[in-house]
């Protein structure tokens, strides 16, 4: 497949040396740190096209991608995917539609909703084990669906921190019923739409969804994608990002996405096709020891409470061997694999991890019980995001306001949002997470 925008880099790195790149660094790194990227890094000169207005190598590009996923459009975002959840929730603001929304969202869903003053709707998913992860049932997604009384969307992160893939199938059918929107949180899925079966939410029926290519795919940091199914959506994904964007977003960080489209056409079925049974292989390794959770098969996610650990002293011992988690606490160890690994990855994962099954102290097996109930709400997101605010212990903060959400990332899913009062089954969710201080809306 093409490579229109890493071509462009290329090329004009070798026909003009080290001449009028960036005009800071003119294409030298300080001391030769770097060096390759920084003749590689330009701005939006002639015939390098430009992000929001593009008619040139990155809607070429950009045309690439929303091909290999079978999208109406596709934009791409070098500002990740906190970038395309800002689009796509300004789009459904310039429709007027009411946001009803599962409550494990990331924190990026939670700013945007601040700056764009929008009223949030939730709906509790079932948790299971703690708040990162739960089912978000059809019959509470169709009673708030039901009881709206203006257009509507609904707002889904699948795959959850966990992997939990939501039944995105079903949820399209029922915001379609109700002439409401699918929109999804996709930015643990972006390779979803490359096994033998496409489970991508755009080929599932969501209207709009966001794809962050660095943590499924060959990109770097900052790579992300922005998906429609709808032509009408298609001339509104750039108005929209363009609210938020960057005007010098980075050139190396698209040409990495474009360098992902070869990447997906040329491999990464068969990559997925060798990778599945060393998953499955690695599981069954420690059949009997370890209880691993169910969902997209690349986050290999393993119930440590319920399996006799702590997922934090795992991720300890496991850091000792050279393999960094993507996520730990008490419950909980995320371990994430991707495509792009090959079977030596899996070796020193099942090797180091072994190590630490066989070093870690052994608990009585169990799991979190967290009962969730939503805080009643003081003020809007808006209101409360922008007050006055001051930092406090959250064993005083009962009574409070959140202010801005302070959560650690990852995994970024609030436990209080902006505007609610803070109560007591608050705190104890706080303190059951480790999280010590919390921002407040100042007293007057």
């Amino acid at each position: 497949m093409e490579t229109p925008v890493y071509d462009f880099l290329v090329d004009y790195a070798e026909k003009n040396g080290l001449r009028a790149h960036m005009p800071g660094h003119k294409g030298r790194s300080p001391e030769n740190r770097l060096a390759e990227l920084f003749r590689l890094d330009i701005t939006e000169i002639a015939g390098a096209d430009s992000l929001f207005e593009a008619d040139g190598i990155i809607a070429q590009s950009e045309r690439n991608t929303a091909a290999l996923y079978g999208s109406a459009a596709a934009a791409f975002s070098a500002g990740g995917s906190t970038l395309c959840i800002q689009a796509m929730l300004a789009i459904m603001k310039m429709e007027g539609r009411r946001i009803i929304a599962a409550r494990n969202v990331h924190r990026a869903f939670l700013n945007a909703a601040a700056l764009l003053g929008l009223d949030v709707q939730w709906v509790l998913p079932r948790y299971s084990g703690g708040i990162l992860s739960g089912e978000l049932a059809l019959p509470d997604v169709e009673a708030a669906l039901a009881a709206s009384t203006e257009p509507a969307c609904l707002y889904v992160t699948s795959p959850d921190y966990t992997g939990r893939l939501a039944d995105t199938a079903a949820l399209a059918k029922l915001c379609h019923r109700y002439g409401a929107r699918l929109i999804v949180d996709n930015a643990h899925g972006a390779h979803l739409a490359f096994f033998e079966k496409n489970i991508h939410p755009i080929a599932l029926g969501a209207d709009l969804c966001c794809d962050s290519a660095h943590k499924m795919l060959p990109a770097l940091t900052g790579a992300a994608v922005l998906h429609t199914s709808r032509e009408e959506y298609a001339p509104l994904l750039k108005q929209a990002m363009s609210l938020f964007g960057s005007t010098s977003p980075s050139y190396l960080i698209m040409a990495s996405l474009d360098l992902c489209n070869r990447y997906i056409a040329e491999d990464i079925r068969g990559d997925i096709a060798a990778a599945l049974p060393l998953i499955a292989e690695l599981k069954s390794s420690f059949a009997g020891r370890l209880i691993f959770a169910e969902g997209d098969p690349f986050h290999v996610t393993v119930r440590a409470a319920e399996s006799g650990f702590c997922g934090t002293e795992l991720a300890d011992l496991l850091r000792s061997s050279g393999v960094e988690c993507e996520y730990a606490d008490d419950e909980l160890l995320v371990l994430l694999m991707s495509p792009f690994s090959d079977e030596c990855d899996f070796r020193r994962l099942r090797t180091a991890l072994e190590s630490a099954v066989t070093g870690a102290s052994v608990r009585k097996k169990g799991h979190r019980d967290i009962s969730v109930k939503l805080p009643r709400m003081a003020c809007a997101i808006r209101e409360a995001a922008f007050a006055p605010a001051e930092e406090i212990a959250v064993e005083a903060a009962e009574g409070r306001i959140c202010a801005s959400v302070k959560v650690p990332c990852p995994p970024a899913v609030p436990i209080a949002v902006s505007g609610e009062m803070i109560d007591r089954d608050c705190i104890e969710i706080f303190r059951q997470y480790g999280i010590k201080t919390v921002l407040v809306v100042k007293e007057r």
